[in-house]
């Protein structure tokens, strides 16, 4: 059941993340056309400053969804209704407190964010923006993650899924007839509305979930240490931006940044969709405490995860200059070929990508505590060498400090995976990098020997993109093939 539970949800995240991909790509340059990169620019800064919020959530999310996977297997639906209650009760606390930020934000934001827009126009934009933030925290928030955890992934993938075609189909429509950029971000507010009401909706339904009479003063522990884990998170995430929005003269360096983040998130996306409900497998496992099919079965996961990683990146380093030089050819407000940003921020993301599977590990474990000094030492190396550099070199000078940071945490969740929850050697992964290593030299290698297509258009770039994929996928997949051959063609027993 486990096993068919995990393959529906990564089929529908894999669909979503495609659609993800198309809409991603059409809207953001829908508005940088039609509106310029400084808009676009100011559009993201807001995104971030508002993502702040999430500090206030505590890393609430990962700790509860770590104790209800108890509960599920049991299925002790009282105490499953007395954690949602407490987790309710708190949600709704934050969309509180969500109103007061948004107060703040627009006091501070005008005088912040540009001197090339009046405050009115920043004003509406931070609202209509964050309204579909508030109806999240309100409404969906705690329902979302009891589907998380009851491994029906797919359910908000769906959801997820259709919001996004609708918002696409919007945006062109409204583009179309000259509509201003309030009237496009409201509507698509209005529309992203529907995702945490349609999943409040369902469970109520699906699961006969009813929170009226629940004990709303459960005790959840180590909220304090998924507080640390997720203000840690949320500063390192955000780094970036929010230094660029406030030492560089120009805003549209944020637009920048926000169409190669816009390319490699994709990727991230792609690659992470290929886990979707995973967490929660393994969840069930230690839950249970077969440890022993923990172990295998993790071990075969993280092969087959490191080898999708391996293939995508390699593909995206030679591609994501080609694709951005096609994608940007019409705008000429700002030189958007950055070409020792892409290769670093490329190289720092892929590092992130690779610990995914450790860091849901950890936090499918609860292990939360445990690994919270970590955390905090990738915000602060992140901060101080992004401030350090960003006067200098500005844009290049954030992604080294993310590159910098994101390789020690990387390292710390392999290292506690591997001695307090999988009991095996650190070398087991080290190994594994070593290999990702040499095969990103070969296939440089080979890439340096083939003669390059001159990429005028997106034909060129999709005739390109097949034989940089095709290159990287027999390297990876035959070196991979020969190393790990036993762990990925032998049967594991998953229920």
């Amino acid at each position: 059941m486990r096993k068919k539970k995990a393959i529906i949800n990564v089929i529908a995240a894999v669909v979503l993340q495609i659609i993800t991909i198309i809409c991603g790509f059409i809207v953001p340059k829908l508005i940088i056309t039609n509106f310029g990169s400084n808009v676009n620019g100011l559009l993201n800064s807001i995104v971030q400053f508002l993502a702040y919020i999430t500090l206030l959530e505590s890393g609430f999310g990962p700790v509860v969804k770590s104790i209800l996977y108890k509960p599920i297997a049991n299925k002790n639906k009282d105490e499953i209704q007395r954690i949602l209650k407490t987790t309710e009760k708190f949600f709704k606390k934050i969309a509180a407190i969500f109103l007061i930020y948004i107060v703040g934000l627009c006091i501070f934001l005008p005088f912040t964010l540009s001197k090339e827009f009046d405050t009115g126009f920043t004003l509406s934009l931070v609202i209509i923006i964050a309204i579909s933030t508030f109806a999240e925290y309100y409404f969906g928030m705690t329902y979302k993650i009891y589907l998380q955890s009851e491994q029906k992934n797919y359910v908000i993938s769906i959801v997820h899924a259709i919001t996004l075609i609708l918002n696409t189909i919007t945006v062109i429509i409204l583009i179309k007839l000259g509509a201003n950029i309030q009237i496009i971000k409201l509507f698509s507010s209005i529309i992203f509305i529907l995702r945490p009401v349609l999943i409040n909706i369902y469970v109520k339904k699906k699961f006969n979930i009813n929170l009226k009479g629940a004990d709303e003063n459960y005790k959840i522990k180590q909220k304090w240490d998924g507080l640390a884990q997720h203000i840690a998170y949320v500063v390192h995430t955000n780094t970036d931006v929010v230094l660029l929005t406030l030492c560089c003269k120009n805003i549209s360096e944020v637009s920048v940044y926000s169409v190669y983040l816009m390319v490699i998130n994709k990727i991230k996306d792609i690659v992470k969709s290929f886990t979707g409900g995973i967490d929660a497998t393994f969840g069930d496992m230690i839950a249970k405490e077969e440890k022993k099919s923990l172990k295998k079965n993790f071990e075969k996961y993280e092969v087959i995860y490191l080898t999708i990683a391996t293939i995508l990146f390699s593909t995206t380093m030679f591609l994501i200059i080609p694709f951005v030089s096609v994608y940007t050819k019409e705008i000429k407000d700002v030189n958007y070929i950055r070409p020792v940003f892409a290769y670093i921020i490329v190289i720092a993301e892929f590092i992130s990508t690779i610990r995914q599977p450790y860091n849901d590990l950890v936090k499918t474990a609860g292990h939360f505590k445990e690994t919270q000094i970590g955390a905090w030492i990738e915000t602060i190396s992140n901060i101080l060498i992004s401030v350090i550099l960003v006067w200098n070199f500005g844009i290049i000078g954030v992604a080294i400090g993310t590159l910098i940071a994101m390789t020690i945490r990387t390292i710390e969740f392999i290292y506690h995976c591997s001695k307090y929850i999988l009991n095996r050697s650190i070398w087991n992964t080290l190994k594994k990098i070593l290999v990702i290593i040499f095969e990103l030299l070969i296939i440089t290698i080979i890439m340096n020997l083939i003669p390059n297509i001159q990429i005028l258009n997106y034909y060129n770039w999709i005739i390109q993109g097949i034989i940089v994929f095709s290159i990287s996928s027999i390297v990876v997949l035959c070196i991979n093939f020969f190393l790990y051959k036993d762990i990925i063609i032998k049967k594991h027993k998953v229920s």
